[in-house]
């Protein structure tokens, strides 16, 4: 009996205890958050997500954009401003001709030559110079006597014919050496070679001794201003309509990869390359500091006009589905919005939005494919 009734307390506090588990909630038993409704197309992250250390995002603004895809140039000399030099006369350089890299004014010179025509030029002049005054003489002679009667007209002409001649001669021949930068009285056959422009010497295809003469096929000097050149570039037919007189460019080249160097449009050729259906442009590439050197590829990089901006965006920020492309923009903290781009231009490591996008708005520049996997699980899950 006492047996039977121990059972029964014991009963009846376990039914208690049962109860009162039922009835209470833990204190410490979290409260589950709000999820925001699940929409097509966009992408709700955690607060504490550790995702969100793999988005970057940036203000979209309209700035200058490209034109064409980047072309290949070649740096050249300035032509309005290089001379190619040879020796008008034949003869042996004297001498040490100066040296490659020295800086020339015009008139400067570059080496001298013991030239056999220009000793002839010489004695040419010394000869028609002494012709000249015995028929200044013979004339003043004439006019004496003509004026004493003791002559007839007719020899007086003569006279003065033969003085007119020998002046004739006598100025050719001097005009010769004036021609060679020879002085007048000059007797001892030398000739020197001048420049004629301001610049550095940039090539030398001569050497002491070296017999010279004019028909040499190449230029014994090349004399040039390293501080004007010129890029020279080939433009596909139907890029043409989008390249102008005055255009200004951004130049690189493989020896300053971080330095942008100024160009403009100079030339246009009007014949085009029907093999390569390209067109050549010379462009003005100032060199004031002469880092850039004749020889150089670059490369170039052709801009819309300062009036004429876009959106342009980091390729990083696209993703393609199908034929569309598509980007996130960041409507505010951790809600991502997927939306679709038209791109005009679509190049290396960035892209000309034409539609789709608005100054202003935030990009998501890196981890658009992870928020694109992001949003296919959450449908995945809404599915489920």
């Amino acid at each position: 009996m006492i047996k039977q009734m121990r059972k029964k307390q014991l009963l009846c506090g376990l039914l208690a205890a049962a109860l009162l588990t039922a009835c209470s909630d833990p204190v410490d038993k979290p409260s589950p958050v709000a999820q925001p409704p699940k929409v097509a197309g966009e992408v709700y992250l955690a607060s504490d997500s550790p995702k969100k250390a793999y988005i970057k995002t940036a203000i979209l603004s309209l700035s200058q954009h490209p034109l064409l895809e980047p072309l290949v140039g070649k740096i050249a000399y300035n032509e309005k401003v290089t001379s190619r030099i040879s020796s008008p006369v034949a003869g042996r350089v004297i001498g040490t001709p100066i040296t490659l890299g020295t800086q020339v004014q015009p008139g400067s010179i570059l080496l001298e030559l013991d030239s056999p025509d220009v000793a002839a030029a010489e004695a040419d002049y010394v000869s028609a110079q002494a012709d000249l005054i015995l028929a200044q003489k013979a004339w003043n002679r004439q006019q004496e006597l003509y004026a004493g009667k003791a002559i007839s007209q007719k020899d007086l002409e003569q006279a003065q014919d033969g003085f007119n001649d020998a002046r004739g001669t006598q100025q050719r021949t001097q005009q010769r050496l004036k021609n060679l930068r020879v002085s007048a009285g000059q007797v001892n056959g030398h000739f020197a070679l001048r420049s004629s422009i301001q610049g550095v010497v940039v090539e030398r295809n001569v050497n002491p001794g070296l017999e010279v003469r004019p028909d040499l096929n190449t230029p014994l000097y090349v004399v040039s201003d390293i501080k004007k050149l010129t890029l020279l570039m080939e433009v596909f037919e139907v890029n043409l309509g989008k390249i102008r007189l005055g255009q200004k460019l951004s130049v690189s080249v493989p020896a300053y990869p971080d330095q942008i160097f100024p160009a403009t449009v100079q030339y246009i050729s009007q014949v085009l390359d029907e093999n390569t259906r390209t067109v050549q442009i010379r462009c003005d590439l100032p060199n004031p500091d002469g880092r850039l050197l004749s020889g150089m590829y670059a490369t170039i990089n052709v801009d819309s006009a300062p009036i004429d901006q876009a959106i342009v965006i980091p390729l990083t920020a696209v993703f393609t589905e199908g034929d569309s492309d598509y980007v996130f923009i960041a409507l505010e903290d951790h809600h991502y919005k997927q939306r679709p781009v038209e791109i005009g231009l679509r190049l290396k490591d960035k892209a000309v939005v034409t539609e789709g996008l608005q100054p202003g708005e935030q990009l998501v520049t890196e981890g658009a494919l992870m928020l694109r996997t992001e949003e296919d699980v959450d449908s995945n899950n809404k599915a489920e």
